[in-house]
C-alpha cells in the first residue's frame, strides 16, 4: 500500500520499500485499484464521503497474507476508521470485509520486526540520523521501539537522539491548513530541537510529517535533509549527497 502522498510526491519511498522486502524474500504485489485509504474524508468529519474509499480498500486488498504500507498514518486509518466507516454506513458485507483486511495491515516497522522477526535487514548508511516518531505510529499503533530497533542494526549509521521527540510537528493533514500559524509554530519547535543534534538527515515513518518539516527547514536552509525509514533501510551504499 504505497499510500496517497507517497504515489504523488515520494515515489522513491514506494520504490524502496519494494527493494528492501524483496531483498528479504518477501513476495511482494502492487494492486493498482488501491486508492486512498479515506482518512482526509474521516478526520476532517466526512465520514459517508469516505465509504467508497473502505470499499474499494476492502477489495483491492483481499486475499493477501499482509498489506505493508510505509505510513503509520494510513495504517492507523486501516486498522481504527474502517470499522467506524463501515458500521456507519450500514452496508451489508462492509463490516464483514473491514473485519477481514484491516487486521491485516502493517506499518513497515511492525511487518519487519513482529512478522518477519528482523532487525537487521542488512543497511549501510553511514551519515548522522536523528528519528522523529511520528503521531499515529507512536500513539495510534504502538509501534514504540521497532523503528529504532532497525536503526540501530544499520551499518555506520550515526544515530543521535531528538529532544522532545514525542511532540507533534505541527502537521496533522488538515490541521496544518485550517490552523497554520499553530502548525508552524509546533513545526518550528521541532526544527530546533533537529538543528540541536547536529544531525545530516531527519528520518520519519510518515513523508507527510516530513514534508511539513522538511518544507520548513529548506526555507531557512538549514542544510538537514529528510528521508523515510525505508529509504535507509533499503541503502546498502553510501547516498549521493
Amino acid at each position: 500500500m504505497v499510500t496517497c502522498i507517497n504515489d504523488a510526491f515520494f515515489p522513491e519511498t514506494g520504490k524502496a520499500v519494494l527493494r528492501l522486502l524483496q531483498r528479504l524474500g518477501v513476495a511482494v504485489d502492487f494492486p493498482e485499484a488501491q486508492t486512498c485509504c479515506g482518512q482526509p474524508m474521516v478526520n476532517t468529519g466526512y465520514i459517508d464521503e469516505a465509504v467508497p474509499a473502505v470499499r474499494q480498500f476492502t477489495k483491492a486488498f483481499a486475499g493477501y497474507d499482509a498489506i505493508v504500507t510505509p505510513s503509520g498514518s494510513c495504517a492507523g486509518s486501516a486498522r481504527h476508521q474502517h470499522k467506524l466507516v463501515a458500521e456507519r454506513s450500514g452496508e451489508v458485507g462492509l463490516a464483514d470485509a473491514v473485519a477481514e483486511v484491516s487486521p491485516r495491515v502493517y506499518e513497515l516497522s511492525e511487518f519487519l520486526v513482529d512478522v518477519l522477526g528482523v532487525t537487521d535487514v542488512g543497511a549501510a548508511f553511514p551519515h548522522k540520523v536523528t528519528y522523529h516518531p511520528t503521531c499515529h505510529s507512536l500513539r495510534m499503533l504502538g509501534v514504540g521501539e521497532r523503528p529504532l530497533q532497525l536503526l540501530r542494526a544499520v551499518r555506520d549509521i550515526d544515530l543521535v537522539e531528538l529532544p522532545a521527540a514525542d511532540q507533534c510537528c505541527g502537521f496533522g493533514g488538515t490541521f496544518a491548513v485550517k490552523n497554520s500559524a499553530v502548525s508552524t509554530a509546533m513545526g518550528q519547535d521541532k526544527i530546533d530541537h533537529v538543528a540541536s543534534t547536529g544531525a545530516e538527515y531527519l528520518v520519519a515513518g510518515d513523508n507527510s510529517c516530513l514534508m511539513h518539516i522538511g518544507g520548513m527547514m529548506s526555507r531557512q536552509s538549514t542544510g538537514v535533509q529528510t528521508i523515510h525509514l525505508a529509504q535507509i533501510l533499503a541503502s546498502t551504499k553510501v547516498m549521493a549527497q
